[in-house]
Protein backbone atom coordinates (compact mmCIF):
# COMPACT_ATOMS: atom_id res chain seq x y z
CA UNK A 1 0.00 0.00 0.00
CA UNK A 2 1.31 3.16 -1.29
CA UNK A 3 1.54 6.18 1.73
CA UNK A 4 2.92 9.96 1.31
CA UNK A 5 2.91 12.26 3.80
CA UNK A 6 3.99 15.77 3.19
CA UNK A 7 5.76 18.16 5.93
CA UNK A 8 7.45 21.72 5.92
CA UNK A 9 4.06 23.71 5.06
CA UNK A 10 3.28 27.03 7.00
CA UNK A 11 3.43 30.50 6.83
CA UNK A 12 6.16 33.05 5.44
CA UNK A 13 6.23 36.64 4.23
CA UNK A 14 6.73 37.11 0.51
CA UNK A 15 10.15 36.83 -1.18
CA UNK A 16 10.59 34.00 1.37
CA UNK A 17 11.43 29.93 1.08
CA UNK A 18 10.28 26.87 2.22
CA UNK A 19 11.43 23.49 0.95
CA UNK A 20 8.35 20.98 1.32
CA UNK A 21 9.13 16.82 2.09
CA UNK A 22 7.13 13.89 0.99
CA UNK A 23 8.42 10.61 2.46
CA UNK A 24 6.82 7.94 0.94
CA UNK A 25 6.22 4.05 1.39
CA UNK A 26 5.19 1.06 -1.01
CA UNK A 27 6.47 2.39 -3.66
CA UNK A 28 8.09 -0.99 -5.19
CA UNK A 29 9.71 -0.49 -8.04
CA UNK A 30 11.41 2.29 -9.79
CA UNK A 31 9.22 2.77 -12.82
CA UNK A 32 6.88 5.56 -10.16
CA UNK A 33 6.74 9.14 -10.96
CA UNK A 34 6.62 11.42 -7.76
CA UNK A 35 5.41 14.93 -8.06
CA UNK A 36 4.14 17.82 -6.20
CA UNK A 37 0.74 19.82 -6.90
CA UNK A 38 -1.37 22.72 -5.14
CA UNK A 39 -4.84 24.21 -4.95
CA UNK A 40 -5.52 27.30 -3.91
CA UNK A 41 -9.25 27.75 -2.87
CA UNK A 42 -11.47 28.69 -5.82
CA UNK A 43 -8.78 27.26 -7.80
CA UNK A 44 -8.17 24.02 -9.80
CA UNK A 45 -5.42 21.74 -8.90
CA UNK A 46 -1.99 22.25 -10.60
CA UNK A 47 0.58 20.13 -11.29
CA UNK A 48 3.95 21.80 -10.21
CA UNK A 49 6.84 19.18 -10.33
CA UNK A 50 7.76 15.66 -11.00
CA UNK A 51 10.71 13.46 -10.83
CA UNK A 52 10.92 10.15 -12.14
CA UNK A 53 12.36 7.72 -9.19
CA UNK A 54 14.68 6.09 -11.58
CA UNK A 55 16.26 8.43 -13.59
CA UNK A 56 15.72 11.72 -11.14
CA UNK A 57 14.35 13.47 -14.55
CA UNK A 58 12.55 16.25 -13.50
CA UNK A 59 9.97 18.32 -14.71
CA UNK A 60 8.31 21.66 -14.22
CA UNK A 61 5.00 23.84 -14.61
CA UNK A 62 5.94 27.16 -17.01
CA UNK A 63 4.76 29.03 -13.72
CA UNK A 64 7.24 27.73 -10.98
CA UNK A 65 10.45 26.69 -13.40
CA UNK A 66 12.51 29.32 -12.38
CA UNK A 67 11.44 29.66 -8.33
CA UNK A 68 10.84 25.77 -7.48
CA UNK A 69 12.97 23.07 -7.41
CA UNK A 70 11.85 19.00 -7.22
CA UNK A 71 14.55 16.60 -5.86
CA UNK A 72 14.84 13.25 -4.78
CA UNK A 73 16.42 11.04 -2.50
CA UNK A 74 15.28 7.60 -3.33
CA UNK A 75 17.44 6.04 0.26
CA UNK A 76 15.10 7.54 2.05
CA UNK A 77 11.77 7.25 -0.03
CA UNK A 78 11.90 11.27 -0.10
CA UNK A 79 11.38 13.92 -2.81
CA UNK A 80 11.46 17.80 -1.74
CA UNK A 81 10.26 20.95 -3.18
CA UNK A 82 12.64 23.96 -2.77
CA UNK A 83 10.41 26.81 -3.19
CA UNK A 84 11.86 30.41 -3.28
CA UNK A 85 10.78 34.04 -3.99
CA UNK A 86 7.60 32.73 -2.69
CA UNK A 87 4.18 35.51 -3.39
CA UNK A 88 0.93 35.86 -2.00
CA UNK A 89 -0.24 33.58 -5.11
CA UNK A 90 1.52 31.34 -4.10
CA UNK A 91 -0.76 30.20 -1.20
CA UNK A 92 -2.41 26.98 -1.64
CA UNK A 93 -2.63 23.46 -0.09
CA UNK A 94 0.98 21.36 -1.57
CA UNK A 95 -0.27 17.75 -2.29
CA UNK A 96 2.71 14.72 -3.12
CA UNK A 97 1.90 12.24 -5.63
CA UNK A 98 2.71 9.34 -6.80
CA UNK A 99 2.16 7.00 -10.21
CA UNK A 100 3.12 4.14 -11.62
CA UNK A 101 4.45 4.90 -14.70
CA UNK A 102 7.08 6.86 -16.16
CA UNK A 103 4.91 9.90 -17.47
CA UNK A 104 5.63 12.08 -15.28
CA UNK A 105 3.93 14.72 -16.77
CA UNK A 106 0.98 13.30 -16.91
CA UNK A 107 -0.84 15.04 -14.15
CA UNK A 108 -4.40 13.56 -14.34
CA UNK A 109 -2.82 10.13 -14.06
CA UNK A 110 -1.08 10.49 -10.56
CA UNK A 111 -3.02 8.22 -8.14
CA UNK A 112 -1.61 8.06 -4.68
CA UNK A 113 -2.12 11.55 -2.84
CA UNK A 114 -1.14 12.54 0.32
CA UNK A 115 -2.82 14.56 2.77
CA UNK A 116 -1.40 17.96 1.97
CA UNK A 117 0.18 20.62 3.52
CA UNK A 118 -0.83 24.66 3.76
CA UNK A 119 1.41 27.10 2.20
CA UNK A 120 0.48 30.56 2.88
CA UNK A 121 2.47 33.72 1.97
CA UNK A 122 1.70 37.55 3.61
CA UNK A 123 2.20 40.07 1.35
Amino acid sequence: QVQLVESGGGSVQAGGSLRLSCVASGLTTSRTCMAWFRQAPGKEREGLAGISRGQKTTYYADSVKCRFTISADNAENTIYLQMSGLTAEDTAMYSCAAVFSTSCTSWDRYDYWGQGTQVTVSA
